[in-house]
């Protein structure tokens, strides 16, 4: 009955055709709300993402809500959210109500974790860009097979990480990277080609910002990437952190 009743409540707030709640459960202790829509580039790993977010769900007891449109995102609907996800969003997608919904709901502790193109969304709201940490530039064409190196591996995203690895992905260049956050992994640029940042090419990171915790991977371009092991601590870890499950 309980069950019911939280979802007859989200269902009541949330536009019907918008919302999908991929796992509830009695059994689950908190939820997060995934944002996938663009106005711009479409991943096709966006599926990917959205499964592999329900099976951590699934496997760490939190509720899984989705959707396609950021009309969902209002101050009745976030009430019982912990963190709001930024799935391979692209482009303009919040309006201004919206945008100041995002800052109280930061504001007031919460979390928010962007996947790779969460990067090249919202270029013209500079809170944002503080908040994801930097905004994408450029990337060589393609994808790469390219090295990645640990920085820190006391964090809960990358505690099971004990040596560099490799992983094929499409490797963003930034600008207005956020002086104040704390790199995790970094990438090796002399293991592929296209890089524009030197030693210090940060690929993952997080910080506190504006009251809230932030979580961003530029990992996730490819689909196959969803089902990688290492990316799915990772993924793990950054949800969690940013949810107020565990700190740092």
């Amino acid at each position: 009955m309980r069950l019911l009743l939280v979802v007859i409540s989200f269902l009541l707030f949330f536009p019907k055709n918008d919302l999908n709640c991929l796992n509830c459960s009695d059994n689950n202790k908190f939820s997060v709300l995934v944002i996938t829509e663009t106005k711009g580039f479409v991943h096709k790993s966006i599926g990917a993402g959205l499964e592999l977010i329900k099976t951590l769900g699934d496997d760490n007891k939190f509720n899984v809500f989705s959707s396609n449109s950021s009309d969902v995102i209002t101050r009745e609907n976030l009430k019982n959210i912990s963190s709001i996800i930024f799935l391979n969003t692209t482009g303009d997608i919040l309006n201004l109500s919206e945008q100041e919904v995002i800052e109280e709901f930061i504001g007031n502790g919460k979390g928010f974790l962007g996947i790779h193109s969460a990067t090249d969304t919202e270029y013209d709201w500079k809170w944002y860009g503080g908040l994801v940490g930097a905004y994408f530039s450029n990337h060589p064409p393609g994808t790469a097979l390219a090295k990645i190196n640990i920085i820190d591996n006391s964090h809960i995203a990358t505690q099971n990480f004990d040596k560099d690895w490799e992983i094929r992905d499409e490797w963003y260049n930034f600008y207005n990277i956020n002086k104040n956050i704390n790199v995790l992994l970094n990438l090796d640029e002399t293991s592929y080609r296209g890089g524009e940042h030197g030693e210090n090419h940060p690929i993952t990171w997080f910080h506190e910002y504006s009251g809230g915790r932030s979580f961003y991977t530029g990992l996730g371009h490819l689909a196959e990437i969803y089902s990688d092991a290492r990316f799915v601590d990772l993924l793990r870890g950054g949800i969690l952190y940013v949810s107020g499950k565990h700190n740092y």
